[in-house]
C-alpha cells in the first residue's frame, strides 16, 4: 500500500518527469503535509532511531566538558552564544548545561543558549526538557536569526539529514541518479541527463566501474560555510558529530530507517527516516576554504575516551546496584565501542575554530 507521500511524489513525477535524489530526500523529510520530521517524534525507543544523547547522559556531559575546555582555550570570553542546530529532544543540551553550570559557573552565568529548530513538535519537547534554564534559552527557525556574539556550536546528527545528490557512472560519464516510475507505477531509480564534472571527483581514486555511485552534497557544504562565516565574524568553535567517512569515496550510502530497522529508501516515503553518510573530508575541505582553523577529525570513541567518559561512568556507577552499573557499562560500549552496532568508529567528530586555538582532545599540528 503506497504511503500518502508516495502518491504525492508519483503525481509530481507524472506531471514533471523524474525528480532528483535531493528533491526526493527533501520531500521525505520536510514535506509540509507528510514529511517525516513534520509529522512525528522520530527519536527514542518508540520512534525510528536512537541518537547518542538518548543512550546515556554521559554523551552530553562529555560535550559539556569539551565546551568548557574550548571556552578556556579561547580565553574565557563573556556572553557566549551556546548554539545547537537540530537539537532533537533537547536531551544533549540539558546534559551539557548541567555540567557547565557545575564545573564552569562563569561560563554558564553569562552564556545564552540558542536552539535552531524547524519542527514545532520537537520545540515543545525541548521547552519541557530545558524548562529549568528559564529565560536563558531561546529558539530560532533559522541560523540567520542567531544574535551576534562569540559562539560555541554543536551539531550532532545534523548533516546526515541534509539532502545529497547522487551520480552514477555510465559508459558516457557520470549522470545524475533520479527517482522515477517503473512499469507498475512504483517508485524506482533511473539516470537523468545532468552530468558531473570529472574535476569534482577525488583525484587519488582509481577510475570506477560502470554503476558506481558518487555522492555530492552542496547543501551540506552550504550549511558548513554558513557556520564557518559566523565563526570568522564573531569567533568561536563548532563541533560536528555524525556517522560517515573521513576519506571521500564511491558508494551508495542513501538509507532509510523505520522502527529501528533498515528499510529500502523508496519503500515508505514519509514514514521512514532518510539519511546518508557524511563525507567529512569534503566538510574539512569546505571549512579550510572558508578560512577557519581545522582542529581535526577523529572517531567518536577516541573523542569520548579522551574526554574522560570511562572515569565519569565509573563515578556514576559507584554505589549503584549491579543492574544500573551494567547499564552504564553498556552505554559506554555503545557510544565509544568499535565494531558492528557500536557508534565509536562509525561516528566521526570534527572541530573548527576561528581564530586558531588548540582544542582538546584534537592533536596539535606542527
Amino acid at each position: 500500500m503506497p504511503t500518502p507521500l508516495a502518491e504525492k511524489i508519483k503525481a509530481l513525477i507524472l506531471a514533471n518527469g523524474p525528480i532528483s535524489i535531493t528533491d526526493y530526500f527533501a520531500l521525505c523529510l520536510a514535506d509540509p503535509e507528510h514529511g517525516y520530521y513534520r509529522t512525528r517524534h522520530p527519536f527514542g525507543r518508540a520512534g525510528d532511531f536512537i541518537t547518542a544523547p538518548e543512550i546515556s547522559q554521559l554523551f552530553g556531559e562529555m560535550l559539556g566538558i569539551f565546551m568548557i575546555s574550548t571556552w578556556q582555550h579561547h580565553g574565557e570570553p563573556q556572553d557566549v552564544r551556546l548554539v545547537e542546530i537540530g537539537p532533537g529532544r533537547g536531551t544533549m543540551m540539558a546534559d551539557m548545561l548541567r555540567v557547565i553550570a557545575r564545573v564552569a559557573p562563569g561560563l554558564y552565568e553569562t552564556a545564552t543558549v540558542h536552539l535552531v529548530e524547524t519542527s514545532a513538535l520537537l520545540k515543545l519537547t525541548q521547552m519541557e526538557t530545558l524548562s529549568s534554564h528559564g529565560e536563558k534559552v531561546s529558539w530560532h527557525e533559522s541560523f540567520e536569526g542567531l544574535p551576534a556574539g562569540f559562539t560555541l556550536l554543536a551539531a550532532n546528527e545534523l548533516f546526515d539529514a541534509i539532502p545529497i545528490r547522487q551520480f552514477v557512472k555510465t559508459p558516457t560519464g557520470f549522470r545524475e541518479r533520479m527517482v522515477s516510475l517503473d512499469d507498475h507505477d512504483d517508485l524506482c531509480f533511473t539516470t537523468g541527463v545532468a552530468t558531473l564534472d570529472a574535476a569534482l571527483l577525488p583525484q587519488q581514486m582509481e577510475p570506477p566501474e560502470d554503476g558506481a555511485i558518487y555522492e555530492v552534497a552542496p547543501a551540506r557544504q552550504s550549511v558548513m560555510l554558513t557556520i564557518c562565516e559566523r565563526l570568522r565574524q564573531y569567533h568561536g568553535t563548532a563541533l560536528v558529530i555524525d556517522y560517515g567517512h573521513m576519506v571521500s569515496n564511491f558508494g551508495d550510502t542513501l538509507q532509510a530507517v523505520r522502527a529501528h530497522e533498515y528499510d529500502p529508501p523508496l519503500a515508505h516515503p514519509g514514514l521512514a527516516d532518510l539519511t546518508s553518510h557524511v563525507d567529512f573530508e569534503n566538510l574539512a575541505r569546505t571549512s579550510l576554504s572558508a578560512g577557519v582553523h581545522l582542529n581535526g577529525c577523529m572517531h567518536q570513541g577516541d573523542f569520548l575516551v579522551a574526554l574522560g567518559i570511562e572515569e565519569r561512568a565509573a563515578a556514576l556507577g559507584r554505589g549503584k546496584d549491579e543492574r544500573t552499573q551494567a547499564d552504564i557499562v553498556d552505554a559506554v560500549r555503545r557510544l565509544a565501542g568499535s565494531g558492528n552496532g557500536y557508534m565509536g568508529e562509525l561516528f566521526k567528530v570534527m572541530a573548527v575554530s576561528s581564530p586558531a586555538v588548540h582544542v582538546a582532545p584534537f592533536k596539535v599540528k606542527h
